[in-house]
């Protein structure tokens, strides 16, 4: 188990050296990492086998790094969407885990204002979104497919470069309940979100996942009728549609791997600053004692709430529609110790910072009676998480 060391105070205000490594804050247990022991760019297509290559390799230099005096080695980064693609992950030299609160306690009052931004783009734009959207339904129609994930990108250019430290700041104070990230990428830059949604947590021989699919805008400015948006959102059958697809597959992939294994039959609704979600509580009980969580983490992704339902012809769509290779967006970021313990969430409400380039990642899932417009509302929404650390919503 990895041991728990809460940060001097001085330290948690150092968001500078924090944002020099990985930094991943949860409810269940942060982190943050000192120094890079090694790489492991090798993509993960087989790292859910636990004979697989990926998986020997890590143990091999889990034991070479415990022989330098790395008492209890990590592996942290982000795995792409595409699996087979390269990955960026890493053992670092050092880590220290601290309680989350401790650091939003320790968050400052004033930030900093972030450079100006000199030009939005949206990629693709609105028309060339609507269009592939009602490709995507008419697909579904047609009965190739049961459900597709299509995304969306927004290029920021700003004035001057982007201090990532700063708005890793503003990330976490305006998005508190998130799971929080930041990555430095080895291109240069990082990887910097704030997800909602856990993909796999492992402690001992337990585990949980809590996939989110069906997503409703909130209403600040009336708590009645934000109330009243989410009880609409769980009361949408296509957004009902949506979600079981998701947990169905989650279970028909974890059932095979469990000794135990809870399945919700009804979602339940969580919510983030910006959107209500549909949300299924799985918790479970591995067989195999030498699983770890990296293993399930990639057992499951990508989930049909990434890509899409059957995954094969899903994957096949997005490459064909969306005009973007999506690299890290969309996949998942996290971490898992040498004990088989760890915690991943899923690579989304993100965004990609080098100098003076942002790129922002939203997605939604289309079934057959999806509305092309509504759908471009909707990746808005999701964009609204990373467009307001910039002060532009």
């Amino acid at each position: 188990m990895v041991e728990t060391t809460t940060f001097e105070n001085a330290w948690l205000k150092d968001y500078s050296a924090l944002c020099r490594g990985f930094l991943f804050t949860s409810p269940w247990r942060s982190l943050a990492t000192q120094g890079c022991y090694t790489t492991i760019s090798a993509p993960v297509h087989d790292a859910a086998s636990l004979q697989g290559d990926f998986q020997q390799q890590l143990r091999q230099h889990f034991a070479a790094a415990r022989k330098q005096g790395i008492a209890n080695p990590i592996l942290v980064g982000a795995i792409p969407f595409d699996v087979s693609q390269p990955a960026a992950l890493f053992i670092p030299e050092a880590h220290q885990t601290f309680n989350r609160d401790d650091l939003q306690n320790a968050l400052p009052q004033g930030i900093s204002d972030l450079p100006e931004v000199r030009r939005r783009t949206p990629v693709p734009d609105h028309d060339v979104f609507l269009n592939m959207v009602a490709d995507a339904v008419a697909a579904t129609q047609r009965g190739e497919l049961d459900k597709v994930v299509l995304s969306r990108l927004m290029d920021i250019v700003t004035e001057q470069p982007v201090d990532t430290a700063t708005l890793m700041q503003r990330v976490i104070a305006q998005n508190p309940n998130s799971y929080h990230f930041h990555l430095p990428m080895p291109q240069g830059g990082a990887l910097i979100g704030a997800s909602p949604e856990l993909m796999l947590r492992k402690q001992g021989r337990d585990f949980s996942s809590c996939p989110l699919a069906g997503s409703a805008r909130r209403n600040h400015g009336d708590a009645q009728q934000d109330r009243a948006a989410g009880n609409t959102l769980m009361n949408s059958s296509k957004d009902r549609h949506e979600h079981k697809l998701v947990t169905d597959a989650m279970r028909d992939t974890l059932q095979p791997r469990s000794r135990l294994l809870s399945v919700p039959s009804t979602p339940s609704l969580i919510t983030t600053a910006t959107l209500w979600h549909l949300a299924t509580q799985i918790d479970g009980e591995v067989q195999n004692e030498q699983e770890n969580a990296l293993s399930l983490a990639c057992l499951l992704h990508p989930t049909p709430a990434l890509s899409g339902f059957p995954h094969q012809r899903a994957q096949q769509l997005i490459q064909q529609l969306e005009p973007f290779d999506r690299q890290l967006f969309g996949g998942i970021v996290g971490w898992c110790d040498s004990e088989g313990n760890g915690e991943w969430v899923v690579t989304i409400r993100c965004g990609t910072v080098h100098g003076t380039r942002v790129r922002l990642f939203a997605g939604a899932g289309i079934v057959a009676d999806s509305q092309p417009e509504s759908e471009w509302r909707e990746t808005g929404v999701k964009l609204d998480t990373m467009l307001r650390a910039f002060g532009l919503q």
